[in-house]
Order: structure tokens, then sequence, then C-alpha cells
């Protein structure tokens, strides 16, 4: 363990300051200042020799937090990534995009604030890019066999790393020019600067991994001649076909999927010209939808230069305290101000947009919401609470429903499930021998962590497909859900 009294010694979380919003609002760099290393070492030292360690089951890639806790407390930044590594493939996605799962599983959170599992993740990570410590990891042999991975989030990125080190010769297909998935179009640099991909790529490429940007798979090359030229597909292309909202005046000028607003800004953040983009400058903004995207379209909103932002939830406010039907050690639902939330705007719950109204042009100029009430369960507009809110840009940020299924179902044959995921086996199998699914796009919409640790998993079942037996860690079933998300 770390220091036996240091949970006693200090009982207080201590985070990285963010950076003041008026200067942050004119950059894209991350939000966190660098953690003073006293404070760092401190709150790794509050780790207690808790017998059980609750974190492990709140992670599903079952990271061994109190071993690299008691490392960083006692100066080992080079023992401690090793034994991070051992577990994460990833450490500087999860450590600034998680939410944290394993915070809310920790012994010391149940009378104590908890230990800051993640801000000292990143620490570590950070610390050892900067040393020279993250090296390539090439196979001692190849076996031979070949992989198509078919998508290059953090799933995608995950089973190919596992999969090359493996000895498999790897190959991942992306349709955007760029590799990295929604790490790399769809998160704001506000919240991860692209350098951590690069960095991480670089690493892939020297252990042998091949990167196909720029190709769409059933488009440029074909589902089924895709799996003739490989041993093995993985299929992780994530969850992308947005939730809608069909309502009056939904296809109105200026009504757009987040995802459509936040990508056009990364593009345009990477160097890409990107002609008549969606721009919040000058505008009022309403976000429909309270989540994460909800929140990087708002942070992104304030940077471009909006009027005005305001956030709306359909449902109720979440509670300030974790809620007494989700005892710990689950991943409670609280109320949250994120970085975006903390530079400016309005959030409204138990909103429920009624209508889009449009000006003479044909474009958005306002909303109609109601107050949101309870009926049999449902929710639904409160008649006689209706009101107008001005808006000149709507972005929906109401979730993802699954993969897109245009060329998988008639040029692969995969069934969907009801959910609109794709159908697999805990295994990660599908009907299609040697075809595998990872992610989002048989999990749903989930975390970050869930990704890593199946795209892990996967390559663990890949693995033992080719070679008969495999010795690569396989964390979680196709059907694990330790937490809810």
């Amino acid at each position: 363990m770390a220091d036996p009294k240091g949970f006693l010694k200090v009982q207080e979380r201590e985070l990285p300051p963010r950076r003041p919003v008026p200067v942050r609002l004119m950059d894209w760099k991350e939000v966190y200042e660098q953690q003073e290393p006293g404070a760092l070492r401190r709150q790794a030292g509050r780790c207690m020799d808790c017998g059980v360690p609750f974190c492990h089951q709140g992670c599903p890639l079952g990271n061994l937090i109190p071993e690299w806790n008691d490392l960083m407390w006692r100066g080992e930044g080079r023992q401690a990534i090793e034994r991070l590594h051992a577990t994460n493939n990833f450490p500087e996605f999860t450590g600034r995009l998680c939410p944290a799962p394993c915070e809310a599983a920790c012994v010391l959170g149940i009378n104590q604030p908890p230990v800051t599992i993640k801000q000292v993740e990143v620490s570590i990570i950070d610390q050892a890019f900067q040393n020279g410590w993250v090296t390539p990891h090439p196979p001692e042999r190849l076996t031979g066999k070949t992989v198509a991975v078919v998508g290059s989030g953090p799933a995608g990125l995950a089973a190919a790393q596992q999969l090359t080190r493996a000895g498999h010769t790897v190959a991942v297909y992306e349709r955007d020019d760029r590799i990295g998935g929604l790490l790399r179009y769809g998160i704001p640099d506000f919240k991860m600067e692209k350098r951590q991909i690069d960095l991480r790529l670089q690493q892939m490429q020297a252990e042998g991994t091949r990167f196909r940007a720029g190709v769409e798979i059933g488009v440029d090359i074909s589902w089924s001649d895709l799996k003739s030229r490989y041993d093995a597909v993985v299929v992780a292309t994530g969850a992308t076909v947005p939730r809608d909202l069909p309502i009056p005046g939904r296809d109105l000028s200026g009504v757009h999927f987040a995802m459509e607003y936040l990508v056009q800004q990364n593009r345009t953040g990477a160097g890409t010209v990107v002609d008549n983009q969606i721009t919040a400058e000058g505008k009022h903004v309403v976000v429909i939808g309270g989540g994460d995207t909800g929140a990087d379209c708002i942070g992104t909103a304030h940077r471009q230069g909006a009027i005005s932002v305001t956030n709306l939830a359909i449902g109720k406010q979440p509670p300030l305290e974790r809620p007494s039907d989700q005892p710990w050690p689950m991943f409670p639902t609280v109320f949250e101000v994120s970085s975006a939330h903390e530079e400016g705007g309005e959030r409204r719950y138990l909103a429920s947009t009624v209508e889009f109204l449009a000006n003479e042009a044909g474009e958005v100029r306002a909303l109609r919401v109601a107050e949101t009430e309870y009926l049999d369960g449902r929710r639904v507009p409160k008649s006689g609470t209706e009101r107008e809110i001005p808006a000149d840009l709507v972005l929906i940020a109401m979730g993802f429903t699954g993969p897109e299924r245009d060329t998988l179902e008639p040029q692969l044959g995969l069934p969907f499930a009801p959910s609109g995921a794709l159908e697999r086996g805990v295994d990660y199998t599908t009907n299609e021998p040697g075809v595998f699914v990872a992610g989002d796009a048989g999990r749903g919409q989930s975390l970050i962590v869930w990704a890593i640790a199946e795209g892990r998993a996967a390559a663990a079942e890949v693995d033992r497909y080719l070679e008969g037996s495999t010795r690569l860690p396989a964390p979680v079933r196709a059907t694990d859900r330790a937490i809810s998300v």
C-alpha cells in the first residue's frame, strides 16, 4: 500500500487547477494546468490498504490501482507505468476522458472523498511520455496470420495493439483522413489535445501495426472482399447513428446533430479548410441533451463566440449527492459541473422541446419548449407550459442508437439486435466465421474504458480463433455490465 496513514492525514481531494475561464476561452488547449508534484504524491498516498480493492470492480479494465498509487507515492514512476500498461493500453485517453467509475467504487469514498485515481493515472502516463518510458513492444515472432480491424477508435486501436503484439499482421482501416475515430474528430481539443493520439500511434506503428486512413469499408472495399483478404476481421466501427428528434421544424436550416458540429471544428483545428462550417459565432445556441456530447458542444460554442448558450435536458436535475438507490460501489448519477459548464451558459432541466420555429428565410429562430411531466412512466410535455427560447443554432446531442448498417447488413449479413447494436456472442463472435465485433458497435453507446476492455478481450478471442489458444488477457465478456451507463 501507499502511506499507511495517508487517508488519515489527508482527507480532501486535490485536483490540478483549471486555467482561468477568460484565458482558456481564447484557445483550444486543454483546460487543466499541471499539478504540483507534492499534491499528486499526497493524493496517491491516500490509497488505503482496504483488503478488497473495489476500484478493480469499478473499472472494467481491472486496473491495478492500489499498486500504481503506491509506486507513485514512492516516486517510482517507471514501475508505475509498467503496472498501468499491464491492463490499459491507453491511459492517456482514459485519464482525460473517462468519468472514473473506479473513483465511485473507491472504498475510501464510503466516508471520505475518494482518491483522485483518474488524476494519478493521467500523471503517470504523461510523465512516462516525457521521460521516454513509452517504448515499442514488437512481437518476438510473426504468426503469418492477418487481421483487419475496421474502425480506429479506442476499441479498434486496443484490439489492434494486442493482436500485433501477439504476432499477427494487423491493418487498421479508418474512413476518415486521419486515424483516431471519435478520439480524433469527436472529442474537442480542450478535453484532449490530438498530440496524445499521435504519440500512441507512433508506438503502434513501430510495433508493426499498419494504418489505412481514408478507406471506407463497404464503399472503397466491400465487406465480403475484406473478409476474403484477411484471416479475421474485427468490426469496431462504434455507435455513430445519432438519436434524432423528429418534431415539427426538424428540417429547418440551423438544426444539426452534435457530431456534425464537433467534427467540423476538430477538422478546422487540425488545419483542414471546412467549407460552410457550422459555427456558433454571434449566435444564440441551444444544445439539446445533457450528457458529455452536449457539454462538448457548450465548450465549443463558447470558444467560437456564441452570444448565448442554453442547454436543455428532458429529465430531472440529478442530485448533488449519491442517491439511495445507487449505493456504493455503484456508479451513481449525480449533478456534475464540467469545465464547459463552468465557462457559462444556462442549464435547464425538465425541458421538452415541442417545435423548431422558423423565420421568413426558413432558418431556425426559436424553440417552443414545455415543462416535462411524467405520465405512466413516460416523459411528455406538460400542457399550458409552452414558451419560446431564441435560437439561431440548435445542436441535437441526445446520444446514439448504434452502428451504421447500410453496408454491414447487405454485404456481410450480420444481424442487428433490437437495440440497434450488432448481434454477437459472449466471445465477440458473429454468425460469420472469423468476424468479431468489439466496442460500441456491439455494446451500444458506452464509456471509453469499456471500449478498451472490449478491444482487449476481442483480441484474445481472435487470437484463440487463429492459433487455437491465447495468452492475451480478456478482462470482460461481451455481455458483462459491471456498471450502469
